[in-house]
């Protein structure tokens, strides 16, 4: 999943790092608690976790603490005013797997967050591919040899699901968490709307993949059989 989990309180704050991520072509599932975000951590193969350790109901820490002891190894970047080295050391043995103290930049926030990405078995790759088709987050597109065209939020987010399914079918409910999160009210059509869209893009850009419907259970992509 290209999605992140982000827990932090502050309101403001919040907002920004959620349009940063966006602008980065990474969706984000917003929790001011950590009762919901470790219910939403459970549920869903989140890319990366960042958690800010002063929350209204706790220690961040605490919440990684649960989720490394309930087997969850999601990467995790912790968010801290606290800039004393044995803060830094306790976040790191608690399970941590990166610090970034307040205030910092943007620019800053995103890289950490994509070199946390790239750690396996989250995200494989910043461009996922399969078969002829290559998906570029950042850009808000899609390729197929030298043809492009541009996939909205949704429409990006449902096809890295695809793709890191490597042709196995997808939930819908997986898909719909995926490009929508679990924020969004969702209407009932609004994925099978979304994967009409998904299948004219791949034959605009005269992609050998088509999106296969499993009626009841979710999709997949497959092979265009060869003409004979």
């Amino acid at each position: 999943m290209n999605r992140i989990a982000l827990v932090e309180d502050h309101q403001r704050l919040s907002v920004l790092l959620g349009k940063a991520l966006l602008n980065a072509g990474i969706e984000t599932d917003i929790f001011d608690r950590m009762g919901p975000a470790s219910l939403a951590a459970r549920d869903n193969a989140y890319a990366v976790l960042v958690i800010d350790r002063g929350l209204p109901d706790g220690d961040g820490l605490d919440l990684v603490r649960r989720l490394r002891a309930a087997a969850i190894r999601t990467p995790c970047l912790m968010l801290t005013a606290r800039d004393a080295l044995h803060d830094r050391v306790e976040g790191l043995e608690s399970g941590a797997d990166d610090y970034l103290t307040k205030p910092f930049s943007m620019d800053e926030f995103v890289a950490r967050v994509r070199a946390l990405m790239r750690r396996p078995p989250s995200l494989q790759s910043l461009t996922p591919e399969f078969g002829d088709v290559h998906v570029r987050p950042a850009e808000g597109c899609m390729t197929c040899g030298s043809e492009l065209v541009t996939l909205a939020p949704a429409e990006l987010q449902i096809m890295i699901a695809l793709i890191r399914a490597d042709g196995t079918t997808v939930r819908r409910s997986a898909l719909e968490v995926a490009a929508w999160g679990l924020s969004d009210a969702v209407t009932p059509n609004a994925l099978d709307v979304a994967m009409h869209r998904l299948k004219r893009k791949l034959a605009a850009i005269n992609s050998a993949l088509q999106i296969v419907n499993a009626r009841g259970y979710g999709y997949a992509l497959r092979f265009l059989p060869l003409a004979t």
